[in-house]
C-alpha cells in the first residue's frame, strides 16, 4: 500500500514521500516552546495562538493514525546569491520567483490524497503551511530529510530545495526511518547569515532574519538591519544556497516554479513606481502578493537605498509623498543613503 502510494505521487510530479505517526519529539516540541516564549518569533502571533496543535498533530485531528509527507522540488538551475551583486536590481527568494506553491501543490495533494480516500476506503486531510502543522519535523521523522543547523529540512537528494505538504489520514502506516543529521562539523549556513539570525546551530532569531524582516514584518525594518538587508526585496537563500548537499540538488522540472522572466532580475526603479493595482497585475498568482504594495515598496526603498545608484533619486523622491507611511519613511532613508 505504501509503495502503491508513493507511486502515484511520483506520477503526480512529487519528488519525495515519507510515512510517520501524526507526533512530534519531546524535544522538539520544547524547542518550539522556547523560540516562542522567548518571543524570537516576533510577530507572527499565530505560532503563540495555536502552539499547542502545532506540537501535536492529533489534536488537530484526534482521527488521525497515520501522516503521508510529500516534498516537491523547487530547486533552482541558478545560484541565487549569483543575484546579490545586481545592485540596481531587486531579489527575491527562488521559492517566489512564479507560481505560489501553496496553490500549486494543494491541487496536486488534493488529487492524490483523493485517490487514496478512494483506493482504500480511508479519511484524509491535507495541509500546505497553511496549518499549525510542524512539516519540517515530521517529514524528517518521515526520513525526507533533516533540519540542518538552519532549522531548513535538508535532503541528501535535492539539498535545501523542497516544499513541503502533509496528509493525514485514518489509514494506519508503519512509520518510515527518520533521516539522520548529515551537517557534521559544517557551519556554511550559520556563518553566512547576514543579520547573524542564528542563536546557535538549530536556533534561529526570526527578528533578525532577512525573510521575516522582508516577508512577515509588518512595520518599519529596524535601522540596525537595513544595510544588510542589500538588494533582498522578498526573502533571502543564503542559509540555503550555500549548503554543501546543494551538490546532490537538481532543477525542478515542474515548470510553474521556473522564474518568470519579469522576476528574474526586476529594476528597482521600476518597482517603486509600482502602485497597487500594478502591483497586483505583477505579482498575480505569486507569493509575493500576499505581503501588499506597501511593504513591497518597502523592501525595494531599503534595496535602493543600499544600492549606491544616484539615477534612482528622481524616483525615489517621488515616494516621498506616497500615501503609505511605510513607504514614505523608508523613502527619505533611501534618499539620505545615496544624498
Amino acid at each position: 500500500m505504501k509503495d502503491a502510494i508513493r507511486s502515484k505521487a511520483y506520477d503526480l510530479g512529487f519528488s519525495a514521500v515519507g510515512y510517520t505517526e501524526p507526533s512530534i519529539a519531546a524535544h522538539v516540541q520544547m524547542g518550539l516552546q522556547a523560540f516562542v516564549e522567548g518571543g524570537y518569533h516576533g510577530d507572527m502571533a499565530w505560532m503563540a495562538t495555536n502552539l499547542e496543535k502545532r506540537g501535536d498533530p492529533k489534536t488537530l485531528w484526534p482521527e488521525a493514525q497515520s501522516v503521508i509527507m510529500i516534498g516537491h522540488n523547487y530547486g533552482p538551475d541558478f545560484n541565487p546569491m549569483d543575484k546579490l551583486e545586481n545592485h540596481s536590481n531587486g531579489t527575491i527568494s527562488a521559492y517566489a520567483l512564479n507560481a505560489d506553491y501553496h496553490d500549486v501543490m494543494k491541487k496536486r495533494l488534493r488529487e492524490l490524497a483523493s485517490w487514496i480516500a478512494q483506493q482504500h476506503g480511508c479519511d484524509v486531510k491535507l495541509f500546505v503551511d497553511t496549518a499549525p502543522v510542524m512539516e519540517k519535523a515530521l517529514a524528517a521523522q518521515a526520513g525526507i530529510g533533516w533540519q540542518g543547523k538552519h532549522t531548513c529540512l535538508v535532503s541528501r537528494e535535492f539539498g535545501s530545495w523542497l516544499f513541503l505538504g502533509a496528509i493525514f489520514t485514518t489509514l494506519k502506516f508503519d512509520a518510515d526511518l527518520a533521516e539522520t543529521n548529515h551537517c557534521g562539523n559544517c557551519t556554511r549556513c550559520l556563518d553566512i547569515c547576514p543579520t547573524q539570525a542564528f542563536t546557535a546551530s538549530g536556533k534561529l532569531d526570526a527578528r533578525r532574519c532577512i525573510a521575516y524582516l522582508t516577508i512577515e514584518h509588518k512595520g518599519q525594518v529596524p535601522l540596525e538591519f537595513r544595510k544588510a538587508i542589500g538588494n533582498r526585496i522578498y526573502g533571502c537563500d543564503d542559509c540555503l544556497a550555500v549548503c554543501p548537499w546543494n551538490k546532490f540538488a537538481q532543477a525542478s522540472s515542474e515548470a510553474a516554479y521556473h522564474p518568470r522572466k519579469a522576476l528574474e532580475a526586476p529594476l528597482l526603479g521600476d518597482l517603486m513606481k509600482l502602485d497597487d493595482a500594478a502591483f497586483r497585475v505583477l505579482f498575480s498568482k505569486s507569493p509575493v502578493k500576499r505581503i501588499g504594495r506597501d511593504r513591497f515598496v518597502r523592501n525595494v526603498l531599503i534595496a535602493a537605498g543600499n544600492s549606491g545608484d544616484a539615477s534612482l533619486i528622481p524616483d525615489i523622491r517621488e515616494r516621498l509623498a506616497d500615501d503609505s507611511p511605510l513607504v514614505a519613511e523608508m523613502a527619505a532613508w533611501a534618499l539620505q543613503c545615496l544624498t
